[in-house]
């Protein structure tokens, strides 16, 4: 559901008195949707206010890009899509091709679809997903409570009618179990899919160290274990404030101390760091955090190492090398993302601490296996932000169409820090 599906008091009282309808604008870096009727409240932006009227300097609140990268939007249609690629030269058919099959229905599987179906409206792709494939910002998990956003409508479109539109076929619900690149075929738990070419946008997963049993913690990389873990908390008013210990304070568990606290729940966030955002100590972005923090529920604790975690009655007791010991009803590990080796692996594709690719084609070491997002390597580093994915999709859907070429290229990032005490912009 787009914010515009329920229409704010602005959004009624322009209606009533017959001004223009509000708009919406998606940032070409990242896929973020700004909507005149809902606004951007975290940057000052009150909800009616026209794209015109943003200052200059304003930045996309996912990714950090500029006003200057933002154009109209309205989703279009699979006849519209059609329309646009009418002149494209479709791809050699031989009976049957079974064309395109993505693994993973987040940002980068469904932007894959998206730039597929921008040059060839008649391409069979088939999109496997983990999940419902439902389409959302994932950034704004760790927003979510200081905005008083229900996790339900965090969905902007669902993964049926996102395939719908784009005429995708959509394997909800299937795990990806193997890669059998002589046979060029995927094996799934709902059957083996041909493909001509497969692309893995499977992302990564919360990195979990050996102290942390994955029973006794949340990781909070997706949708579904976020909305587990809010009706877990409960509601500060129904079940009380409750205690939260997050380990690991960099982007992520830093977002979330914020949000939670500011939710009402008491906080315990450890790092093995003096301060938190450690990455961008030249930027003293953790003693910003910190001086912003100091009227929130929130206790920081660097330098300190957990070793263990278990589980007393209804609540959990976590320990440290140095022998600390706290108490907490949830505990979350926010220790960073690692990806999954298995799919990789059962292709014996190249492996540089994700899945190495191509730095201009986002190729594999397999001529038919392309690979973007958060599971990918260039040259050993990973870019586990939003801005890049759009423009790798616009690389491989060139590759796999037969298009003049759109090399990827990596460039500095710019991090948007949603720790709405204090938002930040590092580099």
């Amino acid at each position: 559901m787009t914010p515009a599906a329920q229409p704010t008091p602005v959004a009624q009282v322009v209606a009533t008195l017959g001004a223009p309808a509000f708009k919406q604008y998606i940032c070409h870096a990242c896929g973020y949707i700004y909507d005149e009727a809902a606004g951007d409240p975290d940057s000052g932006l009150a909800a009616g206010t026209r794209f015109e009227d943003i200052p200059d300097d304003w930045a996309c609140p996912l990714c950090g890009v500029t006003k200057g990268d933002f154009e109209p939007y309205s989703a279009a249609s699979l006849d519209e899509l059609r329309a646009r690629a009418g002149s494209a030269a479709p791809l050699a058919k031989r009976g049957g091709t079974p064309g395109v099959v993505i693994v993973g229905g987040g940002r980068a599987g469904w932007q894959m679809a998206e730039a597929l179906r921008a040059l060839n409206a008649a391409l069979p792709i088939t999109l496997v997903s983990a999940c419902a494939a439902d389409v959302y910002d994932k950034p704004l998990l760790s927003v979510a409570v200081a905005r008083q956003m229900d996790p339900g409508k965090l969905v902007k479109e669902t993964g049926a009618d996102a395939a719908k539109r784009l005429g995708v076929r959509l394997l909800a619900h299937t795990d990806a179990v193997r890669i059998c690149p002589d046979t060029r075929s995927l094996r799934t738990t709902r059957g083996t899919l041909r493909y001509d070419q497969l692309v893995l946008a499977h992302g990564a997963q919360a990195a979990l160290p050996p102290a942390l049993p994955a029973a006794h913690c949340w990781r909070i990389n997706h949708l579904g274990a976020y909305q587990r873990l809010r009706a877990a908390l409960g509601t500060v008013e129904q079940s009380g404030a409750k205690d939260v210990v997050i380990v690991g304070a960099g982007l992520i568990g830093s977002e979330l101390a914020n949000d939670l606290a500011l939710g009402g729940h008491r906080i315990t966030l450890l790092d093995v760091m003096a301060e938190p955002l450690a990455r961008w100590q030249a930027e003293q972005a953790g003693t910003q955090l910190l001086a912003a923090w100091k009227d929130l529920p929130i206790r920081f604790i660097g330098g300190v190492q957990v070793v263990s975690v278990e589980k007393l009655g209804d609540s959990y007791r976590i320990t440290t090398a140095c022998g600390q010991k706290f108490v907490a009803h949830q505990v979350i590990a926010a220790a960073g993302l690692m990806t999954p080796p298995r799919l990789a692996q059962s292709a014996a594709l190249d492996w540089n601490n994700g899945i190495a690719v191509d730095a201009a084609t986002l190729r594999t070491s397999n001529d038919r296996i392309h690979a973007l997002g958060d599971c990918i390597t260039i040259a050993g580093q990973a870019s586990r932000y939003i801005e890049p994915i759009a423009r790798q999709a616009r690389a491989i859907a060139a590759h796999i169409c037969n298009r003049d070429p759109v090399p990827y290229e990596a460039k500095p990032v710019v991090v948007r820090v949603k720790t709405t005490s204090h938002p930040m912009t590092l580099h």
